[in-house]
């Protein structure tokens, strides 16, 4: 099925959607240059512990399996949970459940530590293969706006995945890419020029 709703050769009531990275929250600590990197680390680090226990509980409270996985990546802590045969179910379809526990597991760790965060959760490898999808999409998509002359709106997504299909398009010289709408219904529109 393609991601692609409907070309048109207009690009009217579009605005450069500066919320992509809303989503993200702020990092606490966040600091450049020698004592600030490794305060920065370990914040995240203790992100990632607190996210980590949370998700244990909850696995265990689901008797489900899982391996989590911690690690710090682009500023942000990143949790992984793979392994377990019941896990597509904490993904759901088109990775709405996931994008919930991202969330309650965000309040989680903000309780814990009395600060926003950008932690980024993924299950069975779910948020990687669609971030491999959207970049290919995102590619796609730019060539044939180049090559038509004609702009592109895609299917609404989330704040993640406008944000991967944002940079792919960006790396295609004689296209740009904006978002419109309001969420949920939030869509990358593609279009020619720049």
């Amino acid at each position: 099925m393609s991601e692609t709703l409907e070309s048109d050769g207009k690009a009217e009531g579009r605005s450069a959607d500066t919320s992509e990275s809303a989503d993200t929250g702020d990092t606490a600590g966040a600091a450049s240059g020698g004592e600030g990197e490794t305060s920065t680390q370990d914040v995240l680090v203790r992100e990632g512990d607190i996210a980590g226990d949370y998700l244990e509980r909850l696995l265990d409270i689901l008797d489900f399996d899982g391996d989590i996985d911690l690690d710090v990546e682009a500023g942000r802590a990143i949790v992984s949970i793979d392994g377990g045969k019941d896990l597509e179910k904490l993904v759901g379809q088109r990775g709405d459940v996931l994008e919930a526990l991202q969330e309650l597991t965000r309040l989680a760790v903000q309780q814990s530590t009395g600060t926003r965060n950008r932690l980024m959760l993924d299950i069975a490898g779910w948020r990687s293969h669609r971030r491999s999808e959207l970049t290919d999409l995102g590619r796609r998509t730019a060539e044939e706006v180049r090559d038509s002359g004609e702009s592109q709106k895609l299917r609404p997504m989330t704040p993640f995945e406008r944000k991967i299909v944002h940079d792919a398009v960006a790396a295609v010289d004689g296209v740009h890419s904006e978002s419109e709408g309001e969420e949920p219904r939030r869509r990358v529109v593609v279009l020619p020029g720049r």
